[in-house]
């Protein structure tokens, strides 16, 4: 399939690259729907094991949706062709939370609006230390909450924080978004693809399957109380007990070797 960005796959690492610099890789209509559509279908391809997320360019990693393409387009629709664009938009970090596989965000520029969302929607966030975090919604005259933001946001950074930058709208810097909590690490920019490619490799060739069901117990327990909690992730060990990578680990313990797991 065509996208309007950079989409490869080897040894198990699939890259999605925004591919639109010149106006800071901000997203289209038909991005957002290429995005929400790969996420999804990405579930069923056995061939990846780990996605990235990063920008072209050094300036931005997404500065959110395009003031022409997309703002312009808004401002003529009906209220149908709203709440269409919004669930559209949503259903890219909805797709993105149910993808049992890891996503890594590599930031390494400019940070905004729905870049912020899809970056807080992924599972690891890696900073250049020249990139700038910033929720802009409310800018735009719009509720600060946007594609699931208010719902990612305390889950990550805590209610406080949340609606500091829910409110405000401030651009945060690299070591600001580090502080808060936003990101994971904050890398030289130079260092940054390096750095969430080595990631992703440890995490291509570890036990996905325990990744999966990681990923999965993390998002269901959220609402959950401790003892629903607790019996969830005893009967996820049970089963996972029961699996090849489980066994590979022990006779690899005895031989004194590295497991090579399978995903199985």
């Amino acid at each position: 399939m065509a996208y309007d960005f950079l989409y490869e796959v080897e040894n198990g690492i699939a890259t999605i690259t925004l591919n639109r610099p010149e106006v800071l890789n901000a997203l289209t209509l038909e991005i957002y729907a290429q995005l929400r559509d790969l996420f999804a279908s990405l579930r069923r391809d056995d061939a990846v094991k780990v996605v990235i997320i990063t920008g072209r360019g050094d300036k931005a990693f997404c500065s959110g949706g395009d003031v022409e393409e997309i703002i312009a387009k808004l401002i003529t629709m009906d209220a149908k062709g709203h709440l269409d664009f919004t669930r559209m938009t949503g259903a890219v970090v909805q797709n993105m939370r149910q993808l049992d596989k890891p996503i890594i965000a590599a930031l390494n520029g400019m940070t905004a609006g729905a870049g912020a969302v899809i970056a807080m929607a992924s599972d690891l966030r890696i900073m250049s230390d020249q990139a700038r975090f910033a929720f802009l919604f409310t800018k735009v005259g719009l509720a600060g909450a946007d594609m699931g933001s208010a719902w990612l946001l305390p889950r990550i950074v805590g209610m406080g924080r949340t609606m500091e930058l829910l409110f405000f709208g401030d651009t945060l810097d690299a070591a600001t978004s580090e502080r808060y909590g936003l990101v994971n690490r904050v890398v030289p920019h130079a260092e940054l693809m390096a750095v969430a490619k080595q990631w992703a490799e440890r995490l291509a060739q570890g036990p996905s399957l325990a990744y999966s069901i990681t990923k999965q117990l993390v998002n269901n327990e959220l609402n959950m109380d401790l003892v629903s909690a607790i019996d969830n992730e005893a009967q996820a060990q049970a089963l996972l007990m029961r699996g090849e990578d489980f066994r590979i680990f022990y006779e690899a313990f005895h031989k004194r070797q590295k497991p090579k797991f399978i995903g199985r």
